[in-house]
């Protein structure tokens, strides 16, 4: 008899375990649940965490994150309005509002990341289409860029480094992005928290081209560099052999003056010397027509001159000199012409 009890008191049991574990369920704090029976939603989303009541066996309970979630979207070739193909990779931000709609349109997370990566790729593509690649690359339209270009570089050189102006930047277009994603992501029970591009890159067939401008670029702004140094080289070394040329003139100039001014002194001492007396004069006339005779007269000297020629006064006389030295008028026999005459020695102890 009491085995019979205690047999129906642990059917009893059971069947009490059963039916509080099919009735009950408990929600956590970062849940939300959609009750559905047979299939169907029934009631308001549950909110609230801790215990509640379900009917057994027909309804089922339905559970979705109430946390921020994150989207990832793959990385997407697209054309921007300058015809340039980029490769762009975002992310986003997301989290379920309406639980009832979100089951209703897309039933799990799954198909929530595909309409996602549908409606955000899609709005990506047709706002970067819009805008030039400078647009979707530069953070802002205020940063400025640092150039190469000196003030004298000619005018194919001052485009080099320039960059193409911009009028809303990469967070401008961010924005753009996401006020247009968001109202059309909200009717499945989603609300769109933000949209940022991960990175943006050119493809790989455009990427070589790129290189090749850049290094092209760089190579223009060191042949210029090389030019204008090339130039200030040559500058320089005219100013020095102007410069060279200049200190060889004055020095040049110099010596000139400086022998002029010796040669005049010399000249002006002789002629004091010399025209002390008429045999002094006599003397220096026979010096220096012998002295030119010397320069003149030549072995290989043919000249044709009048015989009363100035020249020849010394080489014309057809008598025969005596075997006494010449005397001067009024002067005896052996008495020396040149006694007397002062000496260069005593013309210059006179100056």
């Amino acid at each position: 008899m009491k085995s019979g009890l205690s047999l129906l008191i642990l059917i009893a049991g059971f069947g009490l375990y059963i039916l509080a574990s099919t009735s009950l369920y408990t929600v956590g704090e970062t849940e939300q649940v959609i009750i559905t029976q047979f299939g169907k939603p029934v009631g308001e989303p549950v909110t609230e965490a801790g215990l509640h009541f379900k009917t057994p066996f027909i309804q089922t309970v339905n559970r979705f994150d109430k946390r921020i979630l994150e989207w990832d979207g793959p990385p997407t070739n697209m054309p921007t309005k300058d015809k340039v193909y980029i490769v762009v990779d975002s992310f986003a931000r997301w989290r379920i509002i309406e639980p009832r709609a979100f089951f209703e349109n897309l039933r799990d997370e799954r198909s929530a990341m595909s309409r996602l990566t549908d409606v955000l790729g899609s709005e990506t593509r047709n706002v970067i289409a819009r805008h030039d690649f400078i647009e979707a690359i530069r953070t802002t339209k205020d940063r400025k860029v640092a150039r190469e270009v000196s003030a004298t570089a000619s005018i194919a050189d001052a485009r080099i480094g320039i960059l193409s102006p911009i009028t809303r930047g990469r967070a401008e277009l961010e924005k753009e992005i996401f006020a247009s994603a968001a109202p059309k992501v909200k009717g499945f029970g989603i609300e769109l928290m933000d949209l940022r591009f991960k990175r943006i890159n050119y493809t790989p067939a455009v990427s070589q081209t790129i290189y090749q401008r850049m290094v092209s670029e760089r190579t223009q702004i060191a042949e210029r560099f090389k030019s204008e140094g090339a130039g200030e080289g040559a500058k320089i070394l005219g100013e020095r052999e102007r410069d060279l040329k200049l200190i060889e003139s004055e020095a040049y100039k110099k010596v000139q003056e400086i022998e002029g001014a010796a040669d005049a002194k010399a000249t002006e001492i002789y002629a004091k010397a010399y025209n002390q007396t008429p045999e002094a004069a006599e003397l220096f006339e026979f010096t220096k027509t012998m002295e030119a005779y010397k320069l003149v007269i030549t072995p290989d000297t043919n000249l044709i001159l009048s015989t009363d020629s100035d020249f020849l006064h010394y080489l014309k006389s057809s008598e025969k000199p005596s075997s006494a030295p010449p005397t001067s008028a009024g002067l005896p026999a052996g008495t020396d012409m040149l006694k007397g005459l002062p000496s260069l020695l005593d013309v210059v102890k006179q100056q």
